[in-house]
């Protein structure tokens, strides 16, 4: 059943667009025979119109040509406009009936021909290039051209026919538009055509034969953009009470003309802690401005029932340490909003389950089962009508919400499909998806491959026990995995993170209004923030180690080579101990800081 078949926005997007770079234009011509205009954007001042003609060619223009399949939007920077363009894509499967292509290919045109001579003003072109490379190379990209992605099945079939009729972009849910900000410029042109709704998050599907029954799942994620970041920079919530990684995951299911949805999220504690990186492998943990916790909790928890109905809060992280004290923090600002609709379960992954015993997540499930059973799921029968309405949501986090939390969902899903098929008589009342082996290994790669794509867009890696996920037991291979992963997320979080987040914010507009003050103000920086650097510090002691050695060789027949020897020891001492002390100074920090956390 094709749930979204009626929603025929209007005008049509154009799906593909040839490039014509002109010196002073770029020039985008519609080739999908959808209109005769084309769109003009001037390469000087990154303004934008409507032509009806290409400009002259000739011997001493020869304009370069290339093919793209959508505008992204467009950034205003200080220092001039990029454009940012899909230069390739790949279609990966449908949403309820209409393709979904995927970003394999992000080009940002610069539109800042005006060659500044100021020496600030190239130092901070130099700045903005090297966040727009960084940009170029934002994963998880998704969109369609005919249909809504940033909303539910259940929220675009309640909407109807009418909101499905409007402009995709008039549609869409702000907080899982990411280019939100990037289409703010074609909005106020007009540019109804060119505006292209994209989401960040995960796009899977799998199609199965269930006895003489066939099964098509899809599973789609979709990251919030309020608080968008990377692991250590973005934890937490905001003062508004959005949630750090914040991500919605709906499991569509689509058998006999019946189509079903459930739809759960994960997101970080949501109250104001912080886990500022400073070289150590395992940072603290900081709650900060104690007494705003419950009332920041409260508003993530009422904007969450006013989305979703009825929640579940499954914390997984442990009951000492660190991660003691979040729990404890989160347990006391919970308490005095829980109810009948707000429920607050905790429950210690580690303790209990280990790092190989998965299979006592039954246990939590004992506790939840009766909740997801009360609140349902979507359900459309085979003429289209509503049987069931989803009318809560289960929330869970651990720590990163990455690793224990997509096992956890991952558990979660397999129990509502199985409900779900059970009642469509695709499975017996006694049968589960593990009785069908094909199917059963196709479903466990669909959730680590979710969530392998959610964890490498918010820490760099894979998940960590992704090979639970994938194949329903941990593996020798697993854990060499999960330690080289957690070795990589130590090298980005502290060395490559930091560019990535002020990148991530530039796309989303989140500093604009003081880019130019924040990248001047880098520069009057102390000494060290000025000089700190891991590379060099390294390079220091390297060659401090390597005059020891000789000093130590020439050490017997000569007395002042061991006092060389000893020197040389002190200093890559010294050394190891003053960046240890200024570790926060010596990491890839953001250069731009959100003004209201």
């Amino acid at each position: 059943m094709d749930v979204a078949n009626d929603a025929c926005p209007s005008p049509k997007l154009h799906t593909r667009l040839r490039l014509w770079e002109f010196a002073d234009h770029y020039v985008f011509e519609p080739v999908d025979g959808l209109a005769d205009l084309y769109l003009s954007v001037s390469r000087p001042k990154g303004s934008m119109n409507l032509v009806e003609e290409l400009p002259p060619r000739g011997p001493s223009t020869n304009p370069k040509v290339r093919i793209v399949f959508g505008v992204i939007g467009v950034l205003n920077l200080s220092v001039g406009s990029y454009c940012l363009v899909i230069t390739d894509r790949d279609c990966v499967g449908s949403y309820l009936g209409h393709a979904v292509f995927k970003v394999t290919g992000l080009k940002v045109l610069p539109c800042n021909n005006s060659h500044s001579t100021s020496a600030e003003q190239k130092k901070m072109e130099k700045e903005f290039s090297a966040l727009l490379d960084a940009a170029e190379r934002s994963i998880g990209l998704y969109f369609s051209y005919e249909t809504n992605l940033t909303l539910t099945s259940q929220r675009l079939y309640d909407l109807g026919d009418k909101f499905k009729a409007l402009p995709l972009w008039r549609q869409a849910e702000p907080r899982f538009l990411w280019n939100g900000y990037l289409l703010e410029p074609l909005i106020e042109n007009k540019l109804d055509q060119y505006l292209l709704p994209v989401i960040q998050g995960s796009f899977q599907n799998i199609h199965a034969e269930v006895g003489s029954d066939k099964v098509n799942v899809t599973m789609i994620a979709r990251r919030c953009t309020r608080r968008i970041g990377t692991r250590c920079w973005r934890r937490g919530a905001d003062p508004e009470g959005y949630a750090a990684n914040f991500v919605e995951s709906e499991q569509i299911m689509q058998s006999k003309g019946f189509t079903a949805s459930y739809v759960q999220v994960r997101g970080s504690m949501p109250f104001l802690w912080e886990q500022i990186v400073d070289l150590t492998y395992k940072p603290s943990f900081d709650v900060i401005r104690v007494e705003e916790a419950a009332c920041v909790l409260e508003r993530h928890f009422h904007d969450l029932q006013k989305k979703y109905g009825a929640v579940v809060a499954i914390d997984l992280v442990n009951t000492t340490g660190g991660e003691g004290r979040l729990y404890e923090r989160y347990a006391k600002s919970i308490e005095p909003i829980l109810s009948e609709d707000i429920r607050f379960v905790h429950f210690d992954f580690h303790k209990i389950c280990g790092h190989i015993h998965f299979e006592r997540l039954s246990q939590l499930y004992d506790q939840i089962e009766d909740y997801l059973k009360k609140h349902k799921y979507f359900l459309l029968n085979d003429e289209g009508k509503t049987m069931e309405e989803q009318t809560g949501t289960v929330r869970t986090n651990c720590v990163d919400c990455l690793d224990r939390t997509n096992v956890t969902q991952s558990m979660v899903g397999r129990k509502i499909l199985e409900s779900q098929l059970q009642r469509l008589g695709v499975l017996s009342a006694n049968s589960t998806i593990s009785d069908y082996p094909a199917f059963d290994a196709d479903y466990k790669v669909l959730w680590a491959n979710h969530g392998d794509a959610i964890s490498t867009q918010y820490s760099g890696t894979p998940a960590l026990k992704g090979d639970f996920v994938r194949y329903g037991k941990r593996t020798t291979q697993g854990i060499f995995n999960d330690l080289w992963n957690a070795l990589e997320r130590y090298y980005l979080n502290n060395f490559a993170d930091g560019t990535k987040q002020d990148a991530m914010d530039l796309l989303q507009g989140h500093y604009i209004s003081s880019l130019s003050r924040d990248i001047a103000a880098s520069s009057k920086a102390g000494l060290i923030e000025n000089y700190a650097s891991c590379r060099l510090a390294f390079a220091l002691i390297v060659v401090a180690v390597m005059l020891m050695m000789m000093s130590l060789r020439q050490a017997r027949n000569d007395l002042r080579h061991l006092v060389l020897a000893l020197l040389w020891a002190g200093l890559c001492i010294g050394i190891v101990r003053f960046v240890k002390i200024n570790g926060r100074k010596f990491t890839n920090r953001p250069r731009f800081h959100l003004s209201r956390h």
